[in-house]
């Protein structure tokens, strides 16, 4: 009696011993179908224009807020460690009801941008377009009555989108879930002679707990109420789909998914439906809690960093954003070395 796995006979002889595989390092490295490498990362930089010295976060340690003015260490290190981009986000001076520094042309995001031009040209340079920041409520858009306006709030966050791409922002990344977005700012965009900028959506961006950590380091978080009505709600792929398809016809270059890991299947989704590079937020929740586990000694944090990393690009991510991308680069590096 036979089968295409193994002979029955007087020896019993497996056809496909898989093992073989991966019995050795070599080999493993030889086989391995997913690759993760530096170039795949962009590193997330707070900078806070209240600061003159860089302040460690105290919910993400290791992540720091800079000044504007101080941040060639910090990009010094990146450009080392072959990162090819980071992504900045602004604390400002001073909030209001429209957060009017997200568009000032001496916002800190814009000095922060044309400070990474002088430092590091050799960086592409994305910078996230939204108002809870820099809004005195918190909130991701205008409010009226109570409420979001939302074609309201896609016009400042045009204005945002430009006043980035005129201090020298390479990729605009519009985050406010605001219906229409990406459409106005690209019209925007086009209209000031920026055809070239490109906008990475965040398109899929669902109402997550892993959050908050974030909303800790960029002071953010809504003074009221919550941002269910314009983030997504976490059980729907299928609304996650249309999201990203309506971006992609309305001129997103990149579009995205956050947070990424208790959403690899929506990235597998959309990196089955779509062919438009798509990046995965690896969000400051998911950051945190390896961090804090590694050093309670809980788990073996090298390890599981690389473990995750993988597990986004394999389920289908061409660009992670993470807070781990340094030390991510250092151990890939040691691993070849």
């Amino acid at each position: 009696m036979k089968s295409e796995l193994y002979d029955v006979s007087e020896k019993f002889v497996l056809r496909q011993r898989l093992r073989r595989l991966r019995n050795r390092e070599s080999l493993r490295q030889l086989f391995r179908e997913t690759r993760l490498s530096s170039s795949d990362f962009i590193y997330p930089i707070f900078v806070d224009h209240r600061l003159s010295e860089a302040e460690e976060i105290p919910s993400m340690p290791g992540i720091y807020r800079h000044p504007p003015s101080r941040l060639k260490n910090e990009l010094d290190e990146v450009v080392r460690l072959q990162i090819p981009a980071v992504l900045l986000f602004g604390l400002p001076k001073r909030k209001d009801q429209l957060g009017s520094e997200a568009y000032a042309a001496d916002g800190v995001v814009q000095q922060a941008v044309r400070e990474v031009k002088k430092i590091a040209p050799q960086l592409a340079i994305a910078t996230d377009v939204c108002l809870c920041q820099y809004t005195d409520h918190g909130h991701c858009g205008v409010i009226r009555d109570g409420k979001i306006a939302n074609d309201e709030s896609v016009e400042l966050l045009s204005r945002i989108a430009v006043s980035h791409a005129e201090a020298g922002a390479d990729i605009v990344g519009p985050s406010a879930m605001m219906d229409g977005q990406v459409a106005a700012i690209r019209r925007a965009l086009d209209d000031r002679g920026f055809n070239e900028t490109l906008i990475m959506s965040y398109s899929a961006k669902f109402a997550s707990g892993f959050y908050g950590p974030f909303r800790e380091a960029a002071e953010s978080a809504p003074l009221w109420g919550d941002r269910r009505s314009y983030q997504m709600d976490s059980p729907n792929i299928r609304e996650a789909m249309r999201e990203i398809e309506i971006d992609a016809g309305e001129g997103a270059d990149v579009v995205m998914v956050k947070p990424a890991l208790s959403y690899l299947d929506v990235i597998r989704e959309a990196r089955t439906r779509f062919s438009l590079p798509l990046a995965a937020y690896n969000v400051s929740g998911e950051y945190s809690m390896i961090r804090a586990a590694g050093q309670k000694g809980w788990l073996d944090e090298e390890r599981i960093v690389l473990e995750v990393l993988t597990a986004i690009k394999r389920a289908g991510a061409d660009i992670i954003i993470t807070y781990f991308a340094k030390d991510a680069a250092k151990l890939l590096r040691q691993s070849v070395e």
